[in-house]
């Protein structure tokens, strides 16, 4: 047995003061293809020091393998030393047998360092020496999945699983696809591709997304049974609760959705987006005073959060608690760009409390973007009745009975108006 045998062996057996004397007498005594391995398999167990010693020995005797150069490069990428990586990096000239592998090593650094740009540029310079190369395709993959590309990702990986790579550095090829496809929006095939994943791939993502896919194709029974799995095998999987709660809600199950919802608050307590979701969901069930505790700590957690806004300030014009719904909204209309649904809320509020000036002042601004919308033109038909406007009430009138010509009592108003 090799020193270097030794070692590794002590290492498993959690020997570690025994190890580093086999170490010792392994960079003494073993033969070079002997530490070479050795550096690939303490990489591998995650001992970076020794491999890197192993390494540094083995350059010493071949100063031009620059093998030995990449694979310390990959070690400094990994212990947070960019600069010593660039430094043997640019010591692999582009005739080396070890570029195409440098160009890999330097796309990675790159990526660390969020320079996509760059990362890209070495990945394809890497595929135009060797487009056939696995591993390049398999990086090009990646970084593409990475930075939400997920076409480029797809024909990538596509051409992996073609070639027969259904798995490739511990990563199952059809769950990247499935995922790609689902993230872009082609769910029958994401599906697909995600039930072919094998067990021992098959993680809590997978499952996660697997569910959100089946939710989005309405297979809600196998929605809940994806989603469901999840949280069985962790509770603490945040993300699970408001999908399952939206495949029980979409049965028009509403009390076993609001309990998911109030699972997941339990484990995030402080998602806004969360307490909306229960709110909307309360509102079937006829609870008003519960759905505004919900909106109103939403909107506590997040009151820039315009959607959640208006959630709740359409549950107050429901509720017709008018000057809350103005003290809410009127901030918001000093801002640049204003959402054109304050305007009519805004306008009903003040209809409601008779500040007609207000409220005439706010439909139309909200007309610029609801002119053509048949319920906003009916209420502003009876502000204009109620406020006797009556050319803005004809002019109304013939617009609305132009979109909804079946209306009789709005055509019937019309022809009150026009004989008088």
């Amino acid at each position: 047995m090799t020193y270097s045998e030794k070692m590794l062996e002590e290492i498993q057996a959690g020997q570690l003061t025994t190890a580093k004397a086999s170490f010792r007498q392994a960079l003494a005594n073993d033969d070079d293809d002997m530490l070479f391995s050795l550096g690939e398999e303490l990489y591998g167990l995650g001992f970076l020091r020794q491999a890197r010693r192993v390494y540094l020995t083995l350059l010493q005797r071949y100063p031009d393998e620059d093998q030995l150069r990449t694979n310390l490069a990959t070690i400094a990428i990994d212990e947070g030393h960019n600069d010593e990586v660039l430094s043997y990096l640019a010591q692999v000239k582009p005739d080396s047998p070890a570029y195409l592998e440098s160009l890999l090593v330097a796309a990675d650094l790159y990526q660390t360092e969020e320079e996509f740009e760059v990362t890209e540029q070495k990945l394809k310079e890497a595929y135009s020496i060797a487009p056939d190369e696995p591993a390049v395709e398999f990086a090009l993959a990646e970084f593409y999945f990475l930075v939400s590309r997920f076409d480029e990702a797809i024909a990538y990986y596509f051409d992996l699983i073609k070639h027969g790579y259904t798995e490739f550095a511990k990563v199952d090829i059809a769950g990247r696809l499935g995922m790609c496809y689902a993230q872009s929006g082609q769910f029958k095939q994401a599906l697909g591709y995600l039930k072919q994943v094998k067990p021992e791939y098959q993680t809590n993502d997978l499952r996660f997304q697997t569910g959100l896919t089946q939710l989005h194709l309405k297979q809600y029974d196998d929605a809940i049974k994806s989603l469901e799995a999840v949280i069985k095998d962790d509770n603490q999987y945040a993300s699970a609760y408001p999908a399952l709660a939206q495949a029980f809600a979409a049965q028009n199950k509403y009390s076993q959705a609001l309990k998911t919802v109030q699972e997941g608050l339990s484990v995030d307590q402080y998602n806004e987006r969360l307490f909306a979701q229960a709110a909307e969901i309360v509102s079937h069930l006829g609870n008003s005073k519960l759905m505004q505790k919900y909106l109103d700590k939403a909107h506590s957690l997040a009151p820039d959060n315009l959607t959640i806004t208006l959630q709740l300030s359409n549950f107050l014009l429901h509720q017709h608690d008018d000057q809350k719904n103005v003290d809410l909204l009127l901030p918001l209309v000093k801002e640049d760009e204003v959402d054109p649904q304050i305007y009519w809320n805004l306008a009903r509020s003040y209809q409601r409390l008779e500040k007609f000036d207000l409220a005439g002042k706010y439909y139309q601004a909200a007309s610029e973007t609801y002119g053509d919308n048949s319920a906003f033109l009916r209420e502003s038909i009876d502000f204009y009745h109620e406020t006797g406007q009556r050319d803005k009430l004809l002019a109304a009138l013939h617009h609305y009975l132009a979109l909804e010509p079946t209306d009789t009592e709005m055509q019937d108003l019309l022809d009150e108006y026009e004989e008088f």
